[in-house]
């Protein structure tokens, strides 16, 4: 849903790294393998580790990768950060896209990641100011409003186990030693018409959060919701033509000296 941004901030890198493109990319907390393929589609002599603590997101990458054609490209490394860094050969660029703030100890992450990388390689860190947002404020049922009381009640706990998201992490990587290049902010707004993607990215993001409102959102909303992620359902969000996806993301561009 978001390779417009995606291949903005790549250009982008490409531009910052057109005297010495990198050859090993590490993508940290890589998922199923986005932004490791997009960035291998930029600098076509790299290779990439994908690191990632999910054995499920690094076999659905292996299967993307093969079917991509590029899986003799990029190797796959499970690991849980929070833990330990796994043992990993220099790299000119680490890629952490919307994975710093799900770590307990950032601080420690971000030594690990200076120790890793190469001399004057770069660290490119893009974090989200929060989930992404996609409903009209008047569903046409229930109470309006309803995303952004789900959005609310989220930060409310956001701030007790993932505090820093949606922090400013200039400072902190300053403070691990990184000179601090590049900041720039990436509004992303998509509206109508949609591919269906958009509808089961919506569904999958609220989804995800259905659970953790069970309790403190209240019955009208929680049943509002339902009705939305009722994939088989008349009002299911995947049926509606109004839907959006709104999202900010700031992408940091820090280099070891």
């Amino acid at each position: 849903m978001l390779h417009s941004y995606l291949s903005e901030v790549t250009g982008w890198v490409g531009e910052l790294t057109a005297d010495r493109p990198p050859r090993r990319i590490l993508d940290l907390g890589s998922g199923t393998g986005t932004g490791s393929f997009a960035l291998l589609g930029r600098f076509e002599g790299a290779e990439a580790i994908a690191l990632d603590m999910s054995e499920d997101m690094l076999r659905r990458l292996e299967a993307n990768a093969r079917a991509l054609g590029l899986a003799d490209r990029i190797r796959t490394v499970r690991a849980d950060l929070d833990a330990s860094w796994p043992q990993l050969d220099p790299v000119d660029l680490v890629w952490a896209s919307a994975s710093l703030h799900h770590m307990a100890d950032p601080d420690r992450v971000l030594a690990d990641v200076m120790a890793t990388l190469r001399p004057g390689g770069l660290l490119i860190a893009a974090e989200i100011d929060s989930f992404p947002r996609f409903l009209p404020d008047d569903l046409g049922f229930g109470r309006p409003g309803l995303e952004e009381r789900c959005h609310a009640i989220v930060a409310e706990m956001r701030a007790v186990d993932m505090p820093t998201m949606g922090s400013d992490w200039g400072p902190r990587l300053a403070e691990a030693g990184f000179a601090v290049e590049a900041e720039r902010v990436f509004a992303v707004e998509l509206t109508s018409p949609l591919p269906a993607s958009a509808g089961r990215y919506a569904q999958l993001s609220l989804g995800r959060t259905r659970p953790r409102l069970e309790g403190r959102l209240d019955a009208e909303d929680l049943a509002a919701l339902d009705r939305l992620l009722d994939g088989d359902g008349p009002e299911s969000i995947l049926r509606r033509e109004d839907l959006s996806v709104r999202t900010v993301r700031t992408v940091w561009v820090a280099r070891r000296p």
